[in-house]
């Protein structure tokens, strides 16, 4: 009998794949139990792998035959969603793109969560608020502008009429390779469509009850841009928990602490709650971080620090 090895996605292939010529290239979709790759020299095909072969969309890889080899990633961004469950963003990326709608407003600390894990990943995070169109977005707009805009790049703008799209291209265009998250609904979709009008997305219409859209992504893709960059449209989630994140790197990336890095608090480890001579909890006293940003830290600091329990207790029990 012909013998059989097995291969780094998970799947059987013949030694015969061995002799293949060995191609370049880089995952620019993912269905589960296929990755669709584009080569170096501009030819795609679906390469077979283990549903849960760990492959991202923006993996560069190596494929012989039907053997596909995942190379070093420089960077990966992964989520946490609602059950505990950690899922792979994407990878080989230096830039995050976190969309929200100006109406209605992403839940409390999204924004903030997929900041911090951005920059812990080595990410450079910016902000697209979405359907600045409706009559509802101006006041929403000038609230995350002025909570947002001393921390990462604010591009308001609608999808719908184009406005405010010029800026977001010339960015992008700069040879950036970035993802768009966000919440189910937002018009990532829309967005991507507008930016790269020959892939066609499907739009989802608005839920009547909520004003949100319908989640049309089912597929994370890598699109190229017309005008330079890459770009990775994810499905929506309601949820971006953070993985693997210490006390120290939430309170160095929070949005809105950047001005606590000239400063010293007392101690090196300080977690801005209730430790004497904290940096932060001064400037909260003297109104230059608002009380309701503050709070938000401490809801994501106490999720930081349950995780990092947790960690320790499973180490515990090794």
């Amino acid at each position: 009998m012909k013998a059989r090895k097995k291969t780094d996605s998970g799947h059987t292939a013949s030694k015969a794949s061995d002799l293949s010529p060995e191609r370049r290239g880089v995952i620019v979709a993912h269905h589960g139990v296929a990755v669709e790759v584009l080569y170096d020299g501009g030819e795609r095909d679906m390469v077979r792998v283990k549903r849960r072969s760990g492959h991202v969309v923006g993996d560069d890889v190596l494929v012989r035959g039907e053997v596909l080899e995942r190379l070093p990633r420089r960077t990966e961004l992964r989520r946490r969603d609602a059950m505990r469950g950690v899922h792979l963003v994407g990878a080989n990326l230096d830039v995050l793109g976190i969309v929200v709608a100006a109406f209605p407003l992403p839940p409390a600390g999204f924004i903030d969560r997929a900041v911090v894990a951005a920059r812990a990943a080595g990410l450079d995070p910016f902000l697209v608020i979405n359907k600045c169109d409706l009559d509802q977005a101006d006041n929403a707009v000038a609230a995350l502008q002025g909570i947002y805009a001393g921390s990462v790049m604010v591009f308001p703008l609608s999808a719908v009429t184009g406005d405010g799209l010029a800026p977001l291209l010339a960015f992008l265009g700069a040879g950036h390779r970035g993802a768009f998250v966000g919440t189910t609904g937002v018009g990532k979709s829309s967005l991507l469509n507008a930016i790269c009008p020959e892939i066609d997305l499907k739009v989802g219409a608005l839920n009547v009850f909520n004003d949100r859209g319908c989640n049309t992504t089912t597929v994370s893709t890598l699109h190229a841009l017309p005008d330079g960059g890459e770009l990775i449209d994810t499905p929506g989630f309601q949820d971006f928990g953070l993985v693997d994140i210490s006390m120290q790197e939430l309170a160095a990336h929070y949005p809105g602490f950047e001005e606590t890095h000239e400063l010293a608090c007392r101690f090196r480890n300080c977690r801005h709650r209730s430790e004497p001579c904290c940096a932060v909890i001064d400037l909260v006293a003297q109104g230059r971080i608002s009380a309701e940003r503050y709070a938000t830290y401490l809801e994501i600091l106490n999720e930081v620090e349950s995780g990092e329990l947790e960690a320790r207790q499973r180490e515990w029990k090794k």
